[in-house]
């Protein structure tokens, strides 16, 4: 990890629940930082709850010529990642944290990219389920085991938990892709990506009429073998399991790891060091340590690749006629 986090300054872009998250990591590490909201009762909400004084009123309120800032985080709600990020990007922030799922439709994703390209910006999205310690205790065993031979997922979402103003909003249009994503990257991250594989939705609700039952499967590029179902309509929960020669990785709750043995009926709970998930939003930590890394490129999920994904997997998957 970096050894010069006191020199380095962050902006940190929002003042809700998220940004109350990254606030306390960042006051961990000793990294400065500057927080930007927009409207005062939600950074006088910050305050009470981090002891950081921020700015209302927005980016277009914040005077940048008397700081050094080296990076950004941004952590707005969804239908604010892109227009936010191509304020900051515009005010010549180089190196971004962007909260998933970096934009609500293809469309926006793209633009993000594009902007990034032409003005030279490194963009990462911020699928936090990476850096669970069930995740990286997993990345370990299966690379003892010799790679992954199989694996499968469930993304089913509990709708009547889904509260009204986002139904009625264009996150609830776009749940898919804002919610049920972070149960894709996951899964994809630890098994592989994608070369070929059929879809297939059903269904629908008068909140997110594109689809509310999924299935699918296909091949991934090291030749593994892949199976994902969800059905909104029906009792379930987000659940990954990771197959290899020796042993099934059952993740369920995402933030446990469970392992099955051969000749085994019982899964037994992985003891790890999840320390810094107890004690900050679990993942958080060690992305932000990640992000501010020079070499951050090499464990994060960059906006050109999500985007390549998300016209590629996710659109085909919620829509199988792409």
């Amino acid at each position: 990890m970096p050894d010069n986090l006191n020199s380095i300054n962050v902006i940190l872009v929002g003042a809700g629940p998220m940004a109350i998250d990254y606030a306390k990591v960042l006051k961990h590490l000793g990294v400065g930082f500057t927080v930007v909201g927009r409207s005062r009762e939600g950074i006088a909400n910050f305050q009470e709850q981090t002891g950081v004084i921020g700015v209302s009123g927005g980016i277009s309120n914040w005077e940048t010529k008397d700081t050094k800032i080296n990076c950004g985080i941004i952590a707005v709600n969804c239908e604010a990642l892109k227009k936010t990020a191509i304020e900051l990007m515009n005010l010549g922030i180089r190196k971004i944290l962007l909260e998933k799922p970096a934009g609500l439709t293809s469309k926006e994703i793209h633009a993000i990219s594009e902007h990034a390209s032409k003005t030279k910006t490194q963009i990462f999205v911020g699928y936090n389920r990476r850096f669970y310690s069930s995740v990286m205790k997993a990345q370990k065993l299966i690379e003892e085991d010799k790679g992954v031979s199989s694996f499968n997922f469930e993304f089913t979402e509990w709708c009547d938990q889904v509260p009204d103003h986002l139904k009625r909003s264009e996150t609830g249009k776009n749940w898919f892709l804002a919610n049920s994503s972070h149960v894709l990257d996951t899964a994809f991250y630890l098994g592989g990506e994608p070369k070929k594989f059929y879809s297939y939705t059903s269904g629908g609700n008068d909140w997110h009429s594109k689809a509310t039952v999924f299935a699918g499967a296909g091949v991934v590029q090291s030749g593994a073998l892949f199976s994902y179902q969800a059905n909104w309509d029906a009792p379930g929960r987000w659940r990954i399991e990771i197959l290899t020669r020796k042993h099934r990785y059952v993740f369920c709750p995402l933030e446990k790891l469970q392992i099955l043995k051969h000749n085994a009926t019982d899964a037994q709970f992985i003891e790890m060091d999840d320390v810094l998930d107890a004690e900050f939003k679990p993942g958080l930590y060690r992305q932000t340590e990640y992000f501010l890394r020079a070499d951050a490129a090499t464990f994060l999920l960059d906006i050109h690749a999500h985007y390549k994904r998300v016209i590629t997997f996710y659109e085909k998957i919620i829509n199988p006629k792409v």
